[in-house]
């Protein structure tokens, strides 16, 4: 089980490389909530089981990670949110949807974590040389 938790804040202090990987963290999870909404609003707690269960409970999201993706990903326009009563509760939540901009945005990413799992692939996995 791998628990997902990216530094906020802290980005600048860090080298280069430390950089580079917590943008490649935050990108994959900024990827998977996007794809996660794309079935439909859902709020915070949903959003993190969601993947949780996708990852066959490999992924654990803490809110110290999760949170902060959302209000990110809410102040680039890619996702709106709205306090809700819950369907089968008596209790208000606060429920993310997916805007067109975060639809057109899941496209780019998906293209990008395709070109770089394919690159990364090529590297691991090399295929056999032709004599």
């Amino acid at each position: 089980m791998t628990t997902i938790g990216v530094i906020e804040g802290r980005v600048s202090s860090m080298p280069k490389e430390s950089k580079q990987r917590s943008a490649v963290l935050q990108g994959t999870l900024d990827m998977m909530i996007l794809k996660t909404l794309l079935y439909g609003p859902a709020h915070g707690h949903q959003i993190g089981k969601h993947i949780q269960r996708a990852t066959n409970e490999f992924l654990q999201m803490q809110h110290g990670s999760l949170y902060p993706a959302l209000h990110r990903l809410e102040k680039r326009g890619w996702v709106v949110s709205k306090w809700e009563t819950a369907p089968d509760r008596n209790r208000e939540f606060k429920y993310y949807r997916l805007t067109d901009k975060g639809k057109k945005q899941l496209v780019v990413e998906e293209s990008q974590w395709k070109q770089m799992a394919d690159a990364v692939a090529r590297v691991m996995w090399p295929a056999a040389e032709e004599s």
